[in-house]
């Protein structure tokens, strides 16, 4: 499969700017940025935890480019089914920033500290790029330890998979019984809708990007070839 489209610098901004003033097209584009500046007033590396998260969030961070410049975030949204004597469900984002705490072990920390042992945890992961190095061992650990515990982890883009380290660590998470898998078209769609704030009144389709189906190829291929 052709690798995924580098995409220009100026598509990897989500804003617009003209002589370095950020010019939104529309009023939709400016409550939009209204938006976004808010959410950036938010404590630096604040690991952020909710339900939903902005649509222009989703449109950044999500998009399975091969060129990842700009996107220094991760994007976990979570399901959590357990079996027992206490069964049901719950869901909802995390979201980071990659120099301080990573959304991996946040989740961890702060959403499933504890794996009761007379339940069994069905756990499904929609990241917006896969795991690095220390994230992936100490996932692999807790899988170890916790063998009540599944972990499927669907990820946009793979992160750094040409490094030996990356490819030594996500076989690790394989040992480990971790699924890691690359998203699917429809699987972006399923994040749009149930985890993207959707405005009031109808929902909002989800709209594909062009190269959406390559790039999905592109690296299935290329997570085959690093765990076969």
């Amino acid at each position: 499969a052709p690798a995924p489209e580098r995409m220009a610098e100026k598509e990897e901004t989500p804003d617009n700017t003209q002589n370095g003033e950020e010019q939104p097209e529309n009023a939709e584009e400016a409550e939009e940025e209204k938006k976004k500046q808010e959410l950036e007033k938010l404590p630096p590396f604040e690991i952020v935890e909710g339900e939903r998260f902005p649509a222009f969030f989703f449109k950044f961070q999500f998009r399975n480019v091969e060129y990842s410049s700009g996107r220094n975030k991760t994007f976990l949204c979570y399901i959590v089914e357990t079996q027992g004597k206490e069964s049901g469900s719950f869901r909802g984002y995390l979201e980071d920033e990659h120099v301080a705490a990573h959304a991996e072990g946040a989740f961890f920390n702060n959403i499933l500290p504890t794996c009761e042992p007379s339940l069994r945890y069905n756990v499904t992961w929609y990241v917006s790029s896969s795991p690095c190095v220390p994230c992936a061992d100490q996932i692999a650990q807790i899988l170890q330890k916790n063998k009540n515990l599944r972990l499927t982890i669907l990820v946009s883009r793979l992160f750094m998979w040409e490094e030996p380290e990356m490819q030594a660590a996500l076989k690790k998470l394989k040992t480990a019984g971790c699924k890691l898998k690359i998203m699917k078209p429809q699987d972006f769609e399923y994040i749009w809708q149930n985890f993207v704030e959707q405005e009031e009144g109808e929902a909002k389709a989800f709209e594909p990007w062009e190269d959406i189906q390559e790039n999905f190829l592109y690296y299935e291929e290329k997570l085959a070839e690093v765990l076969h």
